[in-house]
């Protein structure tokens, strides 16, 4: 059973490779989760907003669900998104993943219909009430436009299947509070690339990380200085990291990032509508620059011919 124990380290939010008719593309999936075997990551999170669980047919978050568990239960934890809008659809597709094989869900703060604080409290311990398995909230208020008070948080950090939480508030102080209250047996897991080592610093155990798809020991690094105390070498080697963050933001994610993947061994740039890949000044930079990185953090430059 999923506990706060077993969210630390890096977990990479996951895309979601697809063909041009907009199913898995198996193949390039597996690619995907052997590089990041391969680079140790430490469990793996799919079918969130980087997997475009939106534009994915219902039928085919099923399927990468259960492919990131075969490939992936291995690493660690997998948890897969739940990004519905109401109540009903939210957890009938949690229970569909979890007959898939997931360990939790990384559910949604309620959007649209723009609840009350005491709403988004009800929500998330009627959810946790019914769910097969533990769940962790997902807080990013510049998506929702509804941010969670601390004082929320710290309550249902006290439920027993509410394990932890994505951290995607970029209100720095907001984070701190939330951290200074939160129970021991949950686990706050930063959630924004850009703030990674000052979170981690903060007390996050981790992170849900994006561009850890890419350079999977280059965060490991960033994560063993900031979580040792060695924060201002975490944020050297994270400042040489925003070069690319900002070209992997550039558009919305996970536009940029798919463009470039091939660079490690993954082929699969196509998006989902109403997504499009990313201009081609954009994607040439971004290759460049991961190009780079992957020769000074993950020892790969095999694999950069363009």
């Amino acid at each position: 059973m999923l506990d706060a124990t077993k969210l630390r380290g890096i977990l990479p939010a996951t895309p979601t490779p697809v063909t041009a008719d907009g199913t898995i593309d198996v193949a390039a999936s597996k690619a995907l989760f052997s590089w990041l075997t391969a680079q140790g990551v430490d469990g793996t999170v799919p079918l969130g907003g980087t997997g475009e669980y939106g534009a994915l047919a219902r039928k085919e978050r099923i399927r990468f669900a259960g492919l990131t568990v075969e490939h992936m239960a291995v690493q660690g934890p997998v948890i897969a998104g739940v990004l519905d809008t109401g109540y009903h659809d939210a957890l009938a597709a949690g229970r569909e993943f979890a007959a898939a094989g997931v360990d939790g869900l990384l559910v949604l703060t309620p959007y649209y219909t723009n609840p009350t604080q005491a709403g988004i409290r009800d929500y998330f311990l009627r959810y946790a009430d019914e769910s097969p398995v533990p769940i962790l909230i997902y807080e990013i208020p510049y998506r929702t436009r509804i941010a969670i008070d601390p004082e929320v948080l710290h309550e249902l950090s006290r439920h027993e299947r509410i394990v932890g939480m994505k951290a995607c508030n970029t209100d720095m102080y907001h984070f701190l509070r939330v951290v200074a209250g939160v129970d021991p047996s949950f686990a706050v897991l930063s959630g924004e690339d850009t703030l990674f080592p000052l979170h981690v610093a903060a007390g996050a155990k981790g992170g849900i990380v994006v561009t850890a798809n890419l350079l999977p020991r280059a965060w490991r690094l960033v994560y063993d200085l900031a979580s040792t105390g060695r924060v201002s070498e975490a944020l050297d080697v994270h400042r040489s990291l925003i070069p690319m963050m900002n070209l992997a933001f550039a558009e919305t994610n996970p536009g940029p990032m798919k463009a470039v993947m091939d660079l490690i061994g993954v082929n699969a740039p196509a998006m989902l509508a109403p997504l499009v890949e990313p201009r081609d000044e954009i994607r040439q930079a971004l290759r460049a620059e991961l190009s780079r990185l992957l020769v000074a953090y993950e020892g790969v430059a095999s694999r950069l011919a363009s």
